[in-house]
């Protein structure tokens, strides 16, 4: 019989991470000797790396950091919400965050290359895919730059890690306009800050979609211009932020709520798991 308890198996896989399956595997193969078994995993993982590279990574979380006028921000992707959940997952995204910031990084590339310890951050969660058993990747970083940087995690689920994050920078108003509105932000998702950020060619396809279907809908000709030119508003509407009806009174733009709070918007970034 193997020379270990339950309460070995729930030890090693809270330090490890690692699936039930396989740390039972492991403290047999160990005859119960914990540090033999993590050894085990870690060794029997590292060769599974390159097998897990295609696997499909939809759990994670999210993390930030705001420090003074500098907010960073990095999504850290897994495969199970069982790994997102876990203490090992969470320690992990620490130190990438941390890692970001040291760097100064604003894409993952740059932040993968950073060392820390000696080893590059792309080595740590080669470590860590081979321990826990699963894919981890780092798919995004953003940092922003600001008078003022304010940053919002949000759960979609209790029982897991943030799965949204957002930063605003912003310049003049208090802390709480731009709470709001990074709030606003987690909710409504908005893909820029201003239209002119869309390129040309994007508005030029949404106007050309929304003459078609309206054609399609028998619209009088001489009305096409005013249900053109308002279905492109309605899209602008939905992409930029400062022209979304604002969350908490959908009477007024976000754009207004930040002018009355004598705020002004300069740059926001905003992750959500695995999208």
């Amino acid at each position: 019989m193997a020379n270990y308890t339950a309460a070995d198996i729930k030890a090693l896989r809270e330090k490890t991470g690692a699936g039930m399956l396989d740390v039972k595997k492991a403290l047999d193969e160990a005859d119960g000797d914990q540090a033999k078994a993590t050894e085990i995993l870690r060794v029997k993982g590292l060769k599974g790396v390159t097998k897990r590279e295609g696997r499909a990574t939809s759990n994670g979380l999210v993390r930030a950091k705001v420090d003074g006028g500098v907010g960073t921000l990095v999504e850290v992707l897994c495969e199970t919400d069982f790994v997102a959940k876990g203490d090992k997952f969470g320690q992990l995204a620490d130190t990438v965050l941390q890692a970001a910031v040291d760097s100064q990084a604003a894409d993952a590339e740059t932040l993968l290359a950073h060392q820390v310890d000696g080893k590059s951050v792309k080595e740590l969660l080669d470590e860590a895919n081979a321990t826990i058993g699963e894919k981890i990747e780092v798919k995004r970083v953003a940092r922003l730059q600001g008078e003022k940087v304010t940053s919002y995690l949000h759960k979609t689920s209790p029982d897991l890690p943030a799965q949204i994050g957002v930063l605003i920078a912003t310049e003049g108003g208090d802390d709480q306009v731009a709470h709001d509105v990074a709030l606003h932000i987690a909710a409504f998702a908005p893909s820029v800050l201003t239209r002119d950020e869309i390129d040309e060619q994007t508005v030029a396809s949404e106007r050309r979609i929304a003459e078609e279907t309206a054609k399609e809908e028998g619209k009088p000709e001489a009305a096409l211009p005013k249900i053109v030119e308002g279905r492109v508003n309605g899209f602008f509407k939905e992409q930029v932020l400062l022209e979304q009806p604002f969350a908490k009174d959908a009477k007024k733009t976000v754009g207004k709520v930040l002018d009355e709070g004598g705020a002004k918007a300069t740059a926001f970034a905003r992750f959500r798991v695995g999208s």
